[in-house]
């Protein structure tokens, strides 16, 4: 129930205020370098192009994203983020770092190795 509560809660990311986890899993996978393809984007997330149109609308109304024409591809849009997208991107890096520390605090190696085999294995019988 927890982690459902997670998945679906917005939180805030720094000047970007409150986003979804699908927003700000979005802003993740665009990256500060920028250039990503629409088609790029949504493999990386593993949705639809139009589920990523939907979600990056939403983060162009927020000013986190912008579209460009790309430079060679006739009907291809390059996504970029502002600087505010940038600074939701580092609130979410510093908030994983945050919660790894306080995981590699509270576990020993032993243990930490154990959960990440566990882990490996519960994501095998998912994506059988």
């Amino acid at each position: 129930m927890q982690l459902r509560k997670l998945e679906s809660s917005p939180r805030v990311f720094g000047a970007a205020g409150a986003l979804t986890p699908s927003e700000i899993h979005t802003v993740d996978a665009i990256g500060p370098e920028g250039g990503v393809l629409m088609k790029e984007l949504a493999a990386r997330l593993g949705i639809t192009k139009g589920a990523v149109t939907q979600i990056i609308d939403r983060l162009e109304v927020k000013k986190l994203v912008r579209r460009s024409p790309h430079p060679t591809v006739a009907k291809g849009v390059l996504l970029h983020l502002t600087e505010t997208g940038i600074d939701a991107f580092r609130a979410h890096e510093e908030m994983h770092i945050t919660f790894y520390n306080k995981l590699r605090a509270a576990f020993t190696e032993e243990e930490i190795t154990v959960f990440e085999q566990c882990v490996a294995k519960f994501s095998e019988i998912l994506n059988e």
